[in-house]
């Protein structure tokens, strides 16, 4: 007799990722065994029975506002990054795929040959179906970050949760790589993180959260199972809420 599958704490998630998760040691571009380690975390959290859906950044090929403040136009700098995260998105795909995971990558860049063009109440279908949804180009509109399209798109397609993976293992009251007098929160309010000026999310993204009760968890994703384990339930990382 089988052992009973662990029940997850969320059955709808947005898990956000920065472009850096797939860019493995080399620190740019895209790396085929990076992009491989995380799509074997996703098929985890499908094994779950977790509705997953995708916002990825571009960061790892380019990152608009820091093209912008090299000199370039910002509106160019942001379609550039938006475009940047559609890339991303279809390595995901790929290595989504080659697990046999059912996956869509949609995106607010019309881009009809690559992807669906986004769409909510088809997304949430695709959800439903047992699908992976990527979602890329971010919100489709210059001067807005990804994390601003990971708030709105947790609004539209009704998750849970934002579960934010990052390269430190929560929020703290400084930088922790600078500061080593830095506390981790376990827990904190959205509008202390307005109020300290955390860099957390920025605070459009912040406020889409808080106004619409959506909590936000923001873990280590290259320690171990945090990924699966934030999803069960476990005390991971740091909930604002």
């Amino acid at each position: 007799m089988s052992p009973p599958r662990a029940k997850p704490k969320y059955r709808r998630i947005l898990l956000k990722l920065s472009g850096e998760v797939l860019s493995g040691e080399n620190g740019f571009g895209v790396d085929q065994q990076a992009v491989g380690w995380m799509a074997q975390q996703i098929a985890g959290l499908k094994q779950l029975g977790v509705e997953v859906a995708i916002i990825i950044g571009g960061g790892n090929i380019v990152r608009g506002i820091r093209a912008a403040s090299q000199g370039m136009d910002r509106m160019t700098a942001d379609y550039m990054g938006m475009l940047a995260t559609v890339i991303n998105g279809l390595a995901i795909r790929d290595g989504l795929e080659k697990l046999r995971i059912p996956v869509r990558v949609h995106t607010a860049v019309e881009i009809p040959k690559l992807a669906e063009t986004y769409y909510a109440r088809r997304v949430v279908s695709q959800l439903k179906k047992g699908r992976v949804v990527i979602l890329a180009g971010g919100t489709g509109s210059p001067y807005f970050s990804t994390d601003t399209a990971a708030a709105l798109r947790a609004v539209e397609i009704g998750a849970e949760v934002i579960l934010k993976a990052t390269n430190v293992d929560g929020v703290y009251s400084a930088d922790p790589h600078k500061d080593p007098r830095a506390q981790r929160f376990k827990e904190i309010e959205y509008m202390e993180v307005v109020r300290r000026r955390l860099q957390v999310m920025d605070i459009t993204a912040i406020t889409l959260c808080m106004e619409n009760h959506i909590p936000l968890i923001i873990f280590n994703y290259k320690h171990g199972s945090n990924i699966r384990d934030v999803v069960l339930g476990k005390r991971i990382g740091t909930l604002v809420h």
